[in-house]
C-alpha cells in the first residue's frame, strides 16, 4: 500500500501537456497522464470483491492504451480529495459526494452511471431509493415508534445515508436536518453495509441504507431479506455517477467514455455486471444531479 501511495502521489507530475492553437487563439492545455488512476467510494465491492472490477480496468487499459492503477479509498472524502488534487483521474462517487467534489473543483465531470437489475429491495433502472430499515422481529413498527432510538447513518458525504434522511425525512418528522432531536443517538457506521449489519446485529435500532447496497449484503449471504422491515422509503435518486477530470485531453476522455459505455458488449464483462447487479452503463450529464444540489442547498440554508 505504501508503494501504491507513492506511485499515486507522483502522478500529478507525470501529466504531459498538449497544446492546441486555433487561429491565433490563446493556447489551451490539457493533461495526458502516463498512468490513469481509478477509485470508487467505499462499498462492499471495493473492500470485499475488488476482483469483480477487473473487466472494467482491463477495458480502460485497452481503450486508453495506458496502465490503470486502483486507489483503495478509506472514505468518501478520500475519493473526493484524490480527484480534486489530481491523484485520481477517474472516480465513482455517490450523488452527494459528486456534488460536494464538483463544488471544490469545477473541472470534475460526470459522464455515466449504471443501470441496476431488479433485486430484493432494488428496482430495475438507473435509480435507487433510501430506505429506513429495522429488524423484522423488533418492536418497531412505525415511524412514531422510532422516537428515542439509536439511528445509523452511513457517511457524512452519503446521499441516501445522510443527506436525504436529514433533509427529506427530517422534514417529515419535523426536525429538519437535526435528526438528533428525534433519535436518542445518531452514529455514522462508515458505509451502507456496516449500517445494514448494525441493524441485524442490534448495534443500532434503525438505519438509512440504499436499496442496492442493502441487496449487496443479502447477496453476500451476510443477511436475508426476511431479516428486515422497511418503515419508510424515498423517491428515486440517480445512481452513482462515473466521473473524470475534464482537464484530461479529449482523446483520453473519449476513450474512457467508450470503455464504460461499450463494456456490456464484451462477453468477458458479464462477471463484472453480475457482480454489481447491473446490465450496462448509460450516459449521464451534470444536470441529472441537480436534484441533489437542491437538497444540498436546502441543508445549507437550514444550518445557517
Amino acid at each position: 500500500m505504501t508503494t501504491l501511495k507513492r506511485t499515486i502521489a507522483g502522478l500529478a507530475t507525470l501529466g504531459a501537456v498538449i497544446t492546441y492553437a486555433n487561429a491565433g487563439a490563446f493556447a489551451a492545455e490539457c493533461k495526458d497522464p502516463e498512468t490513469l488512476v481509478f477509485s470508487i467510494i467505499p462499498t462492499e465491492e471495493t473492500t470485499q470483491e475488488l476482483d469483480i472490477y477487473k473487466p472494467l480496468l482491463d477495458k480502460l487499459k485497452e481503450k486508453t492504451g495506458k496502465p490503470v492503477e486502483f486507489f483503495m479509498p478509506t472514505s468518501y472524502a478520500s475519493v473526493i480529495e484524490g480527484m480534486v488534487n489530481g491523484w485520481v483521474q477517474i472516480g465513482v462517487h455517490g450523488p452527494n459526494s459528486y456534488v460536494l467534489a464538483k463544488e471544490k473543483d469545477p473541472t470534475l465531470e460526470v459522464f455515466a452511471t449504471y443501470t441496476k437489475t431488479k433485486g430484493h429491495f432494488q428496482e430495475e433502472g438507473p435509480g435507487y431509493r433510501a430506505v429506513l430499515i429495522v429488524k423484522a422481529d423488533s418492536k418497531f413498527d412505525s415511524i412514531e415508534s422510532l422516537k428515542g432510538t439509536v439511528l445509523g447513518l452511513a457517511d457524512p458525504a452519503s446521499t441516501s445515508g445522510n443527506l436525504l434522511p436529514r433533509m427529506v425525512f427530517g422534514d417529515k418528522i419535523g426536525t429538519g436536518p437535526a435528526l438528533e432531536k428525534y433519535f436518542s443517538k445518531v452514529v455514522y457506521t462508515g458505509g451502507h453495509d456496516q449500517s445494514t449489519l448494525a441493524v441485524k446485529e442490534g448495534r443500532v435500532d434503525d438505519a438509512f441504507v440504499a436499496t442496492h447496497r442493502l441487496d449487496n449484503v443479502i447477496d453476500r449471504g451476510l443477511a436475508a431479506k426476511e431479516d428486515f422491515r422497511v418503515l419508510w422509503q424515498s423517491e428515486l435518486i440517480p445512481q452513482d455517477p462515473m466521473v473524470y477530470r475534464s482537464d484530461l485531453c479529449e482523446p483520453v476522455k473519449a476513450a474512457i467514455r467508450e470503455a464504460f459505455l461499450t463494456l456490456h458488449e464484451d462477453t468477458a464483462s458479464k462477471p463484472f455486471f453480475d457482480g454489481i447487479k447491473s446490465t450496462k452503463f448509460v450516459a449521464m450529464k451534470d444536470s441529472d444531479y441537480d436534484i441533489i444540489r437542491k437538497l444540498v442547498e436546502a441543508e445549507k440554508a437550514a444550518n445557517q
